[in-house]
């Protein structure tokens, strides 16, 4: 009994490590393209990352279209209705992509949708295993939109 406790405590240990690491930006192997556009938001340059990405012209990728998503809800002034274009695209794709999960709950409640906000929460904690960082920021940001109401 002892033995099996500790391979299922090294086992989930093992997947805590592995879905941390998958956390951060690109890979060496991640497409120009999304390491170019990751650095470009990262920078805040939304314009110049939209230009990236348009440029690139990937639409099959999941990545692609929640990238283009993103930037298009933080650029200045946000274009919420091609985020979301971009965000229900790169969900079709793949329906647990949880950045796509994250941040179209993120547009949610921009739109003060708490509704939709809550189900997308509930879709991430479906595609997270043993929570994520997505879930969780999701959770907080519903939290302070709950609080200011």
């Amino acid at each position: 009994m002892r033995k099996t406790k500790q391979i299922l405590a090294l086992a989930l240990a093992a997947c805590v490590v592995l879905a941390h690491a998958a956390d951060y930006g690109p890979s060496e192997s991640a497409s120009s393209w999304q390491a170019q556009a990751q650095k470009e938001i990262k920078a805040n340059s939304y314009s110049a990352a939209i230009s990236t990405l348009e440029a690139a012209n990937q639409s099959n990728s999941a990545d692609w279209n929640n990238l283009l998503g993103y930037a298009q809800r933080k650029k200045s002034p946000p274009d919420l209705a091609a985020a979301e274009r971009f965000y229900i695209a790169a969900l079709k794709i793949d329906a647990k992509h949880r950045g796509a999960l994250e941040y179209y709950g993120e547009l949610f409640l921009m739109k003060n949708d708490l509704a939709g906000a809550e189900q997308m929460l509930a879709r991430l904690d479906k595609a997270c295993v043993f929570s994520c960082e997505e879930f969780r920021d999701l959770k907080e940001a519903i939290a302070r939109f709950k609080s200011k109401k």
